[in-house]
């Protein structure tokens, strides 16, 4: 995910950041659900329109986990983009060590 802003023209990965920083301080309300955990948050920029997928992830949802970035130039969703960022966060999910609470006293 990094490595495709870093790829964009400056505005465009402005836009980019700008609008992850929307859903995330606002919360999924502002961007569109796709299927199961999956939603779509867009940014417009000067060089195109792109898309994020992302899914809410840790306590309370209070992580976003971006899991595709695309330009996107249809009005729907390819569904192809929608697989990817659901078999990566069963990836994602799947390597995520459990929680290990500590045991006996302080």
């Amino acid at each position: 995910m990094q490595e495709y802003i870093r790829g964009l023209a400056d505005e465009d990965a402005a836009e980019v950041v700008a609008a992850m920083k929307d859903v995330a301080l606002r919360g999924p309300r502002v961007a569109r659900h796709l299927r199961g955990e999956v939603y779509e948050v867009r940014a417009i920029a000067p060089g195109g329109s792109y898309r994020i997928l992302f899914a809410e992830e840790g306590r309370r949802g209070r992580i976003l986990l971006s899991l595709v970035a695309f330009s996107k130039k249809t009005q729907q969703t390819p569904p192809s983009e929608i697989d990817t960022a659901e078999r990566r966060l069963k990836d994602w999910r799947s390597r995520r060590a459990p929680i290990r609470r500590k045991q006996g006293g302080p």
